[in-house]
């Protein structure tokens, strides 16, 4: 028994031996009471527990239960003190100890006054964990005198006496304690305890005073404050620019001032058959006509024929002036002269015009119209809706084109036939009278007029061109011209008979009787020299089909009188050729 009793013994460490280190004293070492605080195994634990307690320590002069205290530091930092240790449990006397089994497996560290988890009381797996409780720190911002460390050393160091250090309990010369704190409550020394923050030194206390860590952390923020706020200025200062460099890019194209390229002149004149060069020799003798008479005004072109100042333009233009209105010329570059009629024909719609005083006219070449192909380019000049030199282009499109136009007067008289050249140039109201040139800008016809819904129309009765544009032929309007200006009348080749217009078979018939009640083919002329009578039916002209009346009396006007004619007639069924001489008929 006294065995056993002195084997537990030396298992639970008594006040007299050495005593495990406990976090949070002063010292953090193993403190051995001295030889003559220990008492004999026979003594009774409480004497033994307060012998030890009242030895001195070695060097210090302090009791042991004085050293072992644990020190204030949160005292000294404004925070919690921590709890209170718990003393440990006292041991029974070996004496009345109570055995204790030799195979029982025996502790391998005293018992953990914390409870440190997760170890709690002594077992045999691990030597339990040092324990080292966090210490407060002051406020951010608390001034701290300099002195001498005030933070616990780390688990088992050994911490020499300080010398002059004064007794426990007695403040440090020159330091002023603050106000003793609030009871703690319960775990409230944890409440700003943070696991994840970097562990500070060993013992070292975080002073913040003005050339401190504190003062170059803020240094530190206010630089990156700084910096973060040149840098927001300069993103705002490279938004805007950008900005406006997008803006003058997008809109302009660039950011200086904006000079577009441009293609060199070219040097030296058009060539003559393009259509400049066509135009440049054409406009000079190209006249705008206003008129004003009786019913009103009309506009139209017309251009010079020779030096005299005759001009050519349509009938129609110029019909109000025959009952003793005025006729206005204005010349290509601007100058503006009075003008006569001289005479004028309704049948082929041309008159002539002339103007006195005037020098420096530019009479435009006359072509050969016959010589005219389908396709040959063509210009066409006038003043279309008063826009006076207007150039537009075409070509040829069809050749012997029968047209009529006019006919308001009801009685036939102002009905014009024409075996017209077809252009697709562009021809407008207030071209009527001008000139068709071809490729050497000679004259080839006279626009007259264009399609419209319905039939072909005079130029000033339709609302535009839709690309089918009529030209009398200039080789018929030479001759009349001539015959105006020569005689102020124009003569009209006929075979002279009277046609039934209202037929509606193919070819021309003719009549059963003339005007007036006459007979319908007149005696001794050339139909009745080539005996053709009251109800024959003429086919064909020169070999060409004739399909009515009116296309005849084109096929015959575009010859001149004299001219010789085949003509294909049937009668009763049985079809025959004769051949006779044109014949002249005034126009009345």
């Amino acid at each position: 028994m006294a065995a056993d009793a002195s084997a537990k013994a030396a298992q639970v460490p008594e006040r007299g031996e050495a005593v495990p280190a406990i976090p949070g004293s002063r010292t953090g070492s193993s403190v051995e009471a001295p030889a003559s605080a220990r008492s004999a195994p026979g003594t009774p634990a409480p004497e033994r527990a307060e012998a030890a307690a009242e030895a001195p320590l070695p060097g210090t002069g302090e009791p042991v239960g004085t050293a072992s205290e644990p020190a204030a530091p949160s005292a000294l930092r404004g925070a919690a003190a921590p709890a209170a240790v718990p003393a440990p449990r006292a041991e029974a006397s070996p004496e009345a100890a109570a055995p204790v089994p030799t195979d029982r497996p025996r502790p391998l560290h005293a018992p953990d006054p914390y409870s440190t988890p997760p170890y709690g009381e002594p077992g045999p797996w691990a030597p339990a964990p040092p324990v080292q409780r966090p210490v407060p720190t002051p406020a951010h911002g608390t001034y701290l005198p300099p002195g001498p460390p005030l933070g616990t050393p780390a688990h088992g160091t050994h911490a020499p006496a300080q010398p002059g250090t004064p007794p426990h309990g007695t403040p440090a010369p020159g330091l002023v304690l603050p106000a003793p704190p609030a009871p703690a409550t319960p775990g409230a020394h944890w409440a700003r305890y943070d696991p994840w923050s970097a562990p500070a030194a060993p013992g070292a206390l975080v002073a913040d005073s003005v050339d401190g860590p504190g003062r170059r952390l803020r240094e530190r923020r206010a630089g990156r404050g700084r910096l973060a706020g040149a840098a927001l200025v300069l993103a705002l200062v490279a938004g805007t620019v950008g900005g406006y460099v997008g803006m003058r890019l997008e809109r302009h194209g660039g950011l200086g001032t904006v000079e577009l390229e441009q293609a060199a002149g070219e040097a030296g004149e058009r060539s003559p058959e393009s259509v400049a060069g066509i135009a440049a020799r054409t406009l000079p003798g190209v006249v705008t006509l206003h008129v004003s008479g009786g019913d009103g005004g009309a506009l139209g072109t017309g251009f010079v024929l020779d030096a005299r100042g005759h001009i050519l333009t349509n009938h129609h233009v110029v019909e109000s002036a025959e009952e003793g209105g005025t006729i206005r010329v204005t010349f290509n570059g601007g100058e503006t002269a009075r003008a006569r009629l001289v005479g004028g024909d309704p049948g082929y719609d041309l008159a002539v015009v002339k103007v006195s005083g005037v020098s420096g006219l530019s009479p435009l070449p006359l072509g050969d119209s016959d010589d005219v192909r389908v396709g040959d380019p063509v210009v066409a000049v006038g003043a279309p809706f008063d826009l006076a030199n207007t150039v537009t282009s075409g070509i040829i499109s069809a050749k012997e084109r029968p047209i009529t136009a006019g006919g308001e007067k009801g009685d036939g008289s102002d009905i014009s036939y024409v075996d017209a050249l077809q252009t697709d140039a562009p021809i407008n109201p207030g071209n009527s009278g001008g000139p068709l040139v071809d490729g050497r800008a000679r004259v080839i016809g006279i626009n007259s007029a264009i399609h419209a819904p319905g039939g072909p129309a005079r130029q000033d009765d339709s609302a535009g061109s839709v690309g089918l544009g009529f030209a009398i032929p200039v080789n018929q309007a030479k001759r009349v011209a001539e015959e105006l200006i020569n005689h102020g009348r124009a003569t009209h080749p006929v075979i002279g008979v009277t046609l039934d217009m209202g037929h509606d078979g193919e070819g021309a018939r003719v009549g059963g009787e003339g005007a007036g009640g006459g007979a319908a083919v007149t005696p001794g002329g050339p139909a009745d020299q080539a005996d053709i009578a009251s109800g024959d039916v003429i086919t064909e002209v020169d070999g060409v089909p004739v399909a009515s009346a009116e296309e005849l009396i084109i096929k015959i006007r575009s010859h001149r009188p004299g001219d010789r004619l085949d003509l294909t007639v049937e009668r009763d069924g049985d079809a025959r050729q004769v051949t006779l001489e044109l014949g002249s008929s005034d126009a009345s």
